[in-house]
């Protein structure tokens, strides 16, 4: 064999395995690039809603199949039978070697867009309590679901470059904390090959496009819905000192609930107690008999998340009964499950490799570490308590421009959530399909 032909081969090697992968995936992307900006505009301008994302999984679905993908449609059982699941599993084996799960996020958020885009979503619909809302991809799903899109085609022009079993998730009701449960519910871990790494990203409102941010550990919070009814003796308001008042009693545990963070948890800790509604009373002069509160409670750690539910019913009953509110009128604390998220964890051997990785496909000043936030996502369920492996990363969406204009001026940026937010497409996109395939690339490698 020529030296020269051992010298090609080597090189050859090198492409694919090492330091030359990002190259030719550049150009790949690129050629497709066109075409994953177009399916982002429509995924952004035909949104749906948690539990009713049946559109929008029939097109990931097919999308997948088109690629070759196994896929299985509308997997994922939900407390009320009432209600469809429409989650999508697209499995695509390729010889021997690990299985990675790589999970989009399909459903988007019940409000009205204005950020004046030509291709900004104008869609009503009704939710399931039968009230019509505006929907909007507030939260960048849309830009999930073409990145995951965009590497799926990556991953299938190049099999050659690796081995194992790809399982793509499409998994709806994230806004609601309730799709991933109901898909493991569904025995996705006995229906479908049970990952042995489960990998996901999630755009960033404070990033730049172009960049992609790693948290090692705790990377994003529980998040706990809770319902307080408070329940007193109505009256005339002329006469307050023959009622029992439930605002003022409420408007005490709302000032109460602030000590359980400040005062009742360590300070190396992190936790939120926030009381997001409070209603009660019809009229000027009439103490009403009930003012409903809703609270949402955030946490890295279980015990603390625990602690503060069981702070908060505490609270409520001992105000409750120093106002000298009968015993069979106790205010009523309702933890919902079905809207439980657990804590994200990401795995720090697993995110430190995905990092270095990623350093050398991005360019090192393009791989940041961020704190973690206290924000929610289910994606976290999928790693079984810390039995399988995850990393969620987050991806820059934010023009450079408008992030140096925010730091001179003073001015926020339209965060995640915002009816402004919207994400710049080409590199946010490019990013993402570059950075998760190269990831996927790093843990299937020949």
């Amino acid at each position: 064999m020529t030296k020269q032909l051992i010298l090609g081969l080597a090189i050859a090697e090198l492409t694919l395995t090492g330091f030359g992968t990002a190259q030719p995936l550049d150009a790949m992307i690129e050629k497709e690039l066109p075409a994953l900006v177009e399916t982002y505009k429509r995924l952004h301008a035909e949104p749906e809603i948690s539990y009713f994302e049946e559109k929008t999984a029939a097109f990931i679905a097919q999308e997948l199949r088109t690629l070759g993908f196994e896929v299985t449609e509308r997997v994922g059982k939900y407390p009320n039978p009432a209600r469809m699941c429409y989650g999508v599993v697209g499995v695509l084996k390729n010889g021997t070697g690990p299985t990675i799960l790589v999970r989009t996020d399909l459903d988007a958020l019940p409000m009205e867009e204005k950020t004046g885009l030509p291709y900004a979503s104008k869609v009503k619909t009704r939710n399931e309590f039968g009230e019509e809302v505006y929907t909007m991809h507030a939260c960048g799903h849309d830009i999930h679901m073409t990145s995951f899109l965009g590497t799926a085609k990556m991953l299938v022009q190049l099999k050659n470059r690796w081995r194992g079993t790809l399982v793509m998730i499409g998994q709806p009701a994230e806004e609601r904390g309730a799709g991933a449960k109901a898909m493991l519910d569904d025995g996705l871990y006995d229906r479908f090959p049970k990952p042995d790494v489960a990998l996901a990203l999630h755009d960033n409102s404070a990033l730049e496009a172009g960049k992609v941010g790693f948290c090692e550990g705790y990377a994003l919070a529980s998040v706990n819905s809770v319902d307080i009814t408070v329940r007193g003796v109505g009256g005339h308001g002329a006469y307050p000192h023959t009622t029992k008042d439930p605002i003022v009693i409420a408007s005490d545990i709302v000032l109460a609930l602030q000590t359980i963070v400040s005062r009742e948890i360590s300070p190396l800790d992190p936790a939120v107690v926030t009381v997001g509604s409070i209603r009660g009373g019809t009229k000027h002069n009439i103490i009403p008999d009930e003012v409903h509160m809703q609270l949402t409670v955030r946490a890295y750690k279980e015990e603390v998340r625990k602690q503060i539910l069981s702070a908060i019913r505490r609270i409520a009953e001992g105000i409750a009964r120093a106002a000298g509110v009968p015993e069979n009128r106790m205010p009523i604390v309702r933890v919902d499950e079905e809207e439980y998220t657990p804590s994200t964890y990401n795995d720090p051997a697993l995110t430190r490799r995905l990092m270095t990785s990623l350093q050398k496909v991005l360019g090192k000043e393009n791989v940041v570490t961020v704190d973690p936030v206290m924000g929610g996502e289910d994606f976290g369920r999928f790693g079984l308590n810390g039995k399988i492996p995850t990393c969620i990363f987050w991806l820059g969406a934010v023009d450079p421009a408008k992030i140096e204009q925010s730091r001179r001026e003073g001015t926020p940026l339209p965060s995640l959530h915002s009816s402004q937010f919207a994400p710049l497409p080409e590199p946010t996109i490019r990013t993402g399909v570059k950075a998760m395939t190269s990831a996927v690339l790093e843990l299937m490698k020949r």
